[in-house]
């Protein structure tokens, strides 16, 4: 009998890799999920050989998704949570965005995710057991100029995530999102540092949070303690969807 089963998208770098850590210390089997092989060896490494598969899978491709959920059931029986951390952004001020950027982003962190989760309810409703937490952003309130595609597409998880939690619920399958902050990840180190200062500036807490924030969220939306909780979108920004601190 195999360990419970946690599906991670994303899972290579960033939050994805720390949920997957994380889910790993509470005793799941982790599929990581990702287009970036060679990355995926080095988490593999660290979560461990026996408690971790790779499965290359752009989830905008549905085949792709589709020989995913296959593989797993067939391999393992079940799938007991499903994270869907995966996600891209292409910003710009909205009369200098293309096309082909806004379709990007809507694609692969809005429609993507519509498909992860598509494949996981299937399995979910009929094995009357499952998880799914959907990773927003606290940009799905709509407050970040040159994100219009990010924010349409976050703001579309916050709906989907709402409604599936209608549809699985009386199946005993519970879908939640966690819409993170500012948190220090390989993309926000990159920004400039006076930016990153007046970002640090506008939180209430004054400062920035951790992938292992999220992680922890998502570990306990996953265990059994968390078991009358669906439908909810919980905000781990260090307060600053409360509004800014900067008058």
């Amino acid at each position: 009998m195999y360990k419970k089963i946690a599906i991670v998208t994303g899972a290579v770098k960033g939050i994805g890799k720390s949920i997957g850590k994380q889910l790993s210390n509470d005793g799941f089997f982790i599929i990581i999920v990702d287009i970036d092989e060679t990355g995926a060896n080095k988490i593999i490494e660290t979560i461990g050989k026996d408690g971790s598969q790779f499965f290359r899978c752009d989830i905008c491709n549905a085949e792709d998704v589709t020989k995913l959920y296959e593989m797993v059931f067939e391999t393992y029986g079940r799938i007991d949570v499903v994270v869907n951390n995966a996600g891209i952004i292409r910003d710009n001020m909205i009369w200098k965005m293309s096309k082909e950027d806004f379709d990007f982003v809507v694609d692969v962190n809005l429609k993507g995710t519509w498909m992860m989760c598509k494949e996981a309810a299937k399995i979910m409703r009929e094995q009357k057991f499952g998880k799914i937490i959907n990773i927003a952003s606290r940009a799905w309130l709509g407050n970040n100029r040159g994100q219009s595609n990010y924010t349409a597409s976050k703001a579309g998880i916050v709906g989907l995530t709402r409604v599936l939690a209608l549809e699985l619920g009386k199946y005993n399958v519970n879908v939640n999102a966690v819409a993170p902050g500012l948190i220090d990840t390989p993309l926000t180190r990159a920004l400039p540092e006076k930016v990153m200062q007046r970002l640090i500036e506008a939180q209430p807490t004054k400062k920035v949070g951790k992938t292992e924030d999220i992680a922890n969220v998502v570990s306990f939306l996953v265990s059994e303690k968390s078991n009358f909780i669906t439908g909810q979108i919980i905000h781990v920004d260090g307060g600053r969807s409360i509004g800014s601190t900067i008058f």
